[in-house]
């Protein structure tokens, strides 16, 4: 049993590493832009670039809440093979088309829902099979299969762009992720009903309070995180989603490569959150990394704001931005689990991650909208670190009164 666990969880993983092209949005993004200012067959509005993206991001989302009830009832296989087709047929549409209204429901609408019914069915069975001392790393290992996926996809991508074009690119990666995502979807399985995991006393205290879906919603704390989430998910996508863009004065073809590092950062930051929350806290991990990521933000203003930013500045800044981002996919997992059950895990953490798909919509697009007005980064990088500061804060909204009494008892010593 403990090693079906632990092959349940390198499936997941696996099923992340396709999915994660959801990151590599920029390489395309780049091709797209390069393509309206030549006159090519893309002639969109420049400030609509990010669109199939946003959309894509909030598609994810929203689909979570649909895709975990599938978990929950039907099982991970099924819900991950329904992803894999899905995504299949987005990019089916993607390859035949230039038009923005195809790229909005091929990549936003249809890869966004497949993608949320691929990840709403890794996590969830793999954090089934391994106590609760265990539930940041295993989320770690898992989500980091998501974060790490344009290290192999950016220079792919690169590479078949350059050499086929971008819509023949998107259909050979449409089928190798439908192939790929259906393949491992028979790997995974939930527990059986009488299997269970050696909990110590304080774990199964908390591990009996399984919340429904309905319940979640009379939750403070559901509100809180739901606003954190929302804050520094949104964030990091909004640098995420343009790294490419802004790596391509100082790095020009090898602009790919500030992706990939940014990815290794990113992958790097679920796993390192995931052991620190289970040593440490999770919202101590939570509170440390939002003000981290805070300061970065604020450094990136003078590094990064304008359109000659150094190689070096970027690749650093990048790689602990995605690093600080990547924590959010494993921290909220390890609140939804440990606060609300594991019963309904599916169901209830799908509508907290709602908060991922709606920050990436709207601050994806809020950066674009002032990057489009003030020609720089500035404005977006000054939104971004005073909204991260601001969630930090609701962090203390999240301790025990106690906890918190403690905190501030130390901090006085």
């Amino acid at each position: 049993m403990k090693n079906k666990g632990w092959r349940v969880t390198l499936a997941g993983t696996g099923i992340n590493l396709a999915l994660g092209v959801l990151y590599t949005w920029s390489i395309f993004k780049k091709e797209i832009s390069e393509s309206i200012q030549q006159g090519g067959v893309f002639s969109w509005d420049l400030s609509s670039i990010n669109d199939p993206y946003a959309v894509a991001c909030l598609t994810f989302a929203l689909t979570m809440v649909v895709a975990g009830k599938c978990q929950d009832r039907f099982g991970p296989r099924v819900t991950a093979i329904l992803g894999g087709l899905l995504v299949g047929a987005g990019f089916l549409i993607i390859s035949q088309t230039a038009d923005y209204w195809g790229w909005i429901i091929g990549f936003g609408v249809l890869a966004g829902a497949g993608i949320g019914f691929g990840y709403s069915s890794a996590t969830p069975p793999a954090l089934r099979w391994f106590p609760s001392a265990k539930t940041g790393l295993i989320a770690g290992i898992v989500v980091s299969g998501f974060g790490l996926a344009p290290v192999y996809i950016a220079p792919l991508a690169s590479y078949l762009t350059g050499e086929l074009g971008l819509q023949t690119t998107m259909m050979i990666l449409g089928v190798g992720f439908t192939v790929v995502v259906c393949s491992l979807a028979m790997l995974l399985s939930n527990p059986p009903e009488h299997y269970s995991v050696n909990e110590p006393a304080a774990s199964q205290a908390t591990a009996a309070r399984e919340l429904l879906p309905s319940e979640l919603l009379k939750e403070s704390k559901f509100y809180i995180l739901w606003t954190i989430y929302f804050i520094g998910a949104g964030a990091g996508l909004m640098v995420i989603g343009s790294v490419a863009g802004m790596a391509k004065q100082s790095m020009g073809a090898m602009a790919f490569m500030a992706v990939v590092i940014m990815a290794v950062g990113n992958a790097g930051g679920r796993v390192v959150a995931g052991v620190l929350s289970d040593r440490i806290g999770r919202i101590n991990t939570l509170f440390a990394m939002l003000i981290f990521q805070a300061v970065l933000m604020f450094s990136a203003i003078p590094l990064l704001g304008g359109n000659d930013a150094s190689a070096v500045a970027l690749i650093v800044l990048a790689t602990f931005i995605g690093f600080n981002y990547g924590t959010n996919l494993s921290l909220f997992p390890a609140f939804a689990k440990g606060l609300w059950g594991a019963k309904n895990f599916g169901t209830n953490y799908g509508m907290l991650f709602t908060a991922w798909g709606v920050g990436a919509f709207v601050l994806v697009r809020v950066a674009e909208v002032l990057k489009a007005s003030s020609g720089s980064f500035t404005s977006s990088f000054a939104v971004a670190g005073g909204l991260l500061v601001f969630s930090a804060l609701l962090t203390f909204m999240l301790r025990e009164k106690k906890e918190t009494a403690d905190l501030s008892l130390a901090h006085a010593a």
